[in-house]
C-alpha cells in the first residue's frame, strides 16, 4: 500500500516557488529513510497549491523517526517560500463544479459562504486532504462536498 501525506498550502506557489520546492523535496526523497532503510518515497505538487508525499509502504515501513523528517522537511519548505503548510483551518473548494476554479476560505468564511447561499452545495467540490491511501487520491480527494468529511461540519 502506498501512504499519502497531503499539505495544502495557504496561497498559490509561483512556478519558481513550485521548481523550488520540487527541488528540496526531490533532495529529500532520494535519501528518505527509516531505520537506515531507503524509503520508495515520492512526491507531487498539485495545483500548485497542494503537496503530496507518499511512500510506498510494501518496500519499506514509514516510522515515527521518518515521520518526524518529513515534518521537519514541510518546515523547511514554509520557511524557504513565506508559506503555511499546516494550517488544517483553510479549506480549498471549487464553487461550480470540477472544472472551475480552486478558491480558498477559511473554515468561517467557507461556512458563511454556505449559509448565506454564496456556495451551492449541489455543485460545490471540495478537497479530503485527509486521505492516507495514496490508491484514493483519484477518486476520494477532489469530490463532492455530499462525499467528504466537510458534509458532517457545514452542512
Amino acid at each position: 500500500m502506498k501512504r499519502v501525506w497531503i499539505y495544502q498550502s495557504n496561497r498559490f506557489l509561483k512556478v519558481e516557488e513550485v521548481y523550488k520546492a520540487e527541488q528540496i523535496l526531490q533532495a529529500f526523497v532520494e535519501q528518505w529513510t527509516a531505520h537506515g532503510n531507503q524509503l520508495a518515497g515520492s512526491f507531487e505538487i498539485r495545483h500548485r497549491l497542494f503537496i503530496f508525499l507518499i511512500v510506498d509502504e510494501e518496500k519499506a515501513m514509514v516510522t515515527g523517526c521518518s515521520i518526524d523528517k518529513s515534518v521537519h522537511l514541510l518546515k523547511e519548505i514554509e520557511q524557504a517560500l513565506g508559506i503555511t503548510l499546516f494550517d488544517r483551518l483553510q479549506l480549498a473548494y471549487r464553487a461550480g463544479g470540477r472544472n472551475d476554479i480552486i478558491q480558498l476560505a477559511s473554515q468561517e468564511e467557507f461556512r458563511n459562504l454556505l449559509e448565506t447561499g454564496a456556495l451551492d452545495p449541489e455543485k460545490l467540490i471540495v478537497f479530503n486532504n485527509t486521505l492516507t491511501a495514496a490508491e484514493d487520491i483519484d477518486t476520494k480527494w477532489e469530490v463532492p462536498i455530499q462525499d467528504s468529511w466537510h458534509a458532517r461540519v457545514f452542512l
